[in-house]
């Protein structure tokens, strides 16, 4: 036993033994490096020594993005629960009550409407911590009421993406959500207004496959993995090595299939110039 047992108090034993937050620091999962929580938001939540950019919520996201973190959120349709009352572990139902009470959201595309830098804009967040961004009924309709709302509001959409794929949960009508989402960005473009998608880390699976490489302009932040079957997936189909960085953002854009890869910094400032040269209009300094 130490002296703080046998001496101290027990009022002044709990004061000198305050028990320090789990999160009060942060390890990169690349270089190791331990970042206090504070600095790392401070930062957009990428790690100031490697430049690693991890995983953002999505109210932080549309914070960062429009003027004043000043924005109107767009209500989604509301779709059927469980459609094929599907059960793995536990109730489909039982996972979803269980998401929506740890996220605070009702599934995992959150849309908004705002100003970017005076240009108006809607934007549409998909949040890897719901059931892994997966692509379901909800998340199809989300996506599509945000492409139509943008139609109708004449203004740029832009989507940021983080997904595992379709939700395995809803079988068909989740791989339903794959064509209806192209046939939205079709209209999206029919309305000659700019679509504009950000790949995060990650973005594969049916959502790859449909609307994430459909945009007018792939703006990727740096390091992200994108692809639709895993790496490891692909070595053992094809039996070869894969090339060093393959899938990464980086790799993509070396090979054509980015545009860009932006930092998490300069991304509000490359989307602003993306939308005003897009809509033809000029950008709010050389109106001012």
């Amino acid at each position: 036993m130490n002296w703080i047992v046998n001496v101290v108090p027990p009022k002044v034993r709990s004061f000198l033994r305050r028990e320090t937050p789990e999160n009060l620091w942060v390890k990169c999962p690349e270089s190791g490096e331990l970042v206090f929580h504070k600095d790392l938001e401070a930062n957009l939540f990428v790690v100031p020594g490697s430049g690693y950019h991890m995983r953002l919520a999505p109210k932080a996201r549309l914070d960062n993005l429009f003027d004043n973190a000043s924005y109107e959120e767009i209500p989604t349709p509301e779709v059927p629960l469980d459609p094929l009352k599907f059960r793995d572990v536990k109730r489909y139902t039982d996972r979803l009550k269980e998401y929506r009470q740890k996220t605070g959201a009702v599934d995992a595309v959150k849309l908004a409407f705002g100003q970017l830098e005076g240009m108006n804009v809607l934007a549409a967040v998909q949040d890897f911590d719901f059931l892994g961004g997966s692509l379901g009924m909800a998340a199809g309709e989300a996506i599509i009421t945000g492409m139509m709302t943008a139609i109708e509001r004449h203004a740029p959409f832009i989507i940021f993406t983080a997904s595992g794929g379709a939700r395995m949960q809803e079988g068909i009508f989740s791989l339903m959500q794959m064509p209806r989402t192209t046939i939205a960005v079709q209209r999206l473009r029919a309305a000659r207004l700019p679509y504009i998608v950000v790949l995060t880390n990650p973005t594969t699976g049916g959502v790859t496959a449909s609307y994430a490489m459909l945009g007018d302009v792939h703006v990727a932040e740096p390091g992200a993995v994108i692809g639709f079957a895993g790496a490891r997936v692909i070595e053992q189909t094809i039996r070869e090595r894969l090339p060093e960085g393959f899938q990464r953002a980086e790799y993509l854009e070396a090979h054509g299939m980015v545009d860009m890869v932006v930092t998490r910094q300069d991304m509000r400032a490359t989307l602003a110039r993306l939308c005003a040269l897009l809509m033809q209009a000029p950008p709010a300094a050389q109106v001012a």
